[in-house]
């Protein structure tokens, strides 16, 4: 029929993802592109557009496929923060040892190129860190970690998730990538539960832990 896609659209756009992930914005040039998924020029323009939309439609393919996981994992319930830690980091460590897939994290990659990224690029990739970072203050709030306490920790977590697929493309083995998971989640059991909060309705005056009452 004509005007018809000979090839699968969904497979092209995977194969993209990879080579973006692989070798990040800057240098996934349109022969690499090409090669990649196969296509010709004019077949990856006239599908994909150009190589800007590319990489927002392979990125956000790429959170379509891995940001439910962690969805997933941190959906509990958790006894407590580590719990929530290790539940986290175990999705990234997943991903990193699948030989299917590129090593690192194409979000990651992604963020050490945003001067490279139109306007729309750097703000995807901003919102979806956001959305982690949302994720896990949640997850853990859930466990029984303050709000204060939450924060920070979805923080630090966020900050070794993104450590590890750094550390992943440098070469460093999966029992090394394991051992700083470990060690983030023994680190947040330290994190204190808050205190439960009182049954029955607030007394006047008083305020939620962590709020300052006005």
């Amino acid at each position: 029929m004509a005007g018809r896609k000979q090839f699968d659209v969904d497979e092209a756009l995977r194969r993209a993802m990879h080579v973006f992930w692989r070798w990040g914005y800057s240098e996934a040039s349109i022969d690499r592109l090409t090669e990649g998924t196969g296509l010709g020029r004019g077949s990856l323009y006239g599908t994909f557009g150009d190589k800007s939309a590319l990489f927002r439609k392979s990125l956000q393919r790429y959170a379509q496929t891995y940001h439910p996981q962690y969805e997933q994992a941190l959906s509990g319930p958790h006894p407590g923060p580590g719990a929530v830690v290790a539940a986290y980091l175990q999705v990234a460590l997943n991903r990193i040892a699948d030989p299917a897939v590129p090593d690192g994290c194409l979000l990651t990659v992604s963020a050490t190129q945003i001067p490279a990224l139109d306007a729309e690029g750097r703000a995807m990739v901003r919102a979806m860190i956001d959305g982690l970072r949302t994720m896990l203050e949640e997850a853990l709030r859930a466990a029984g970690a303050g709000e204060q306490e939450a924060a920070e920790l979805a923080l630090c977590t966020l900050a070794t998730n993104k450590s590890l697929a750094v550390l992943s493309r440098a070469g460093f083995s999966g029992e090394d990538l394991a051992t700083v998971a470990a060690a983030a989640a023994r680190n947040a059991e330290a994190v204190p539960n808050r205190p439960a909060e009182p049954s029955g309705p607030r007394q006047a005056g008083t305020t939620p832990r962590g709020r300052a009452s006005s």
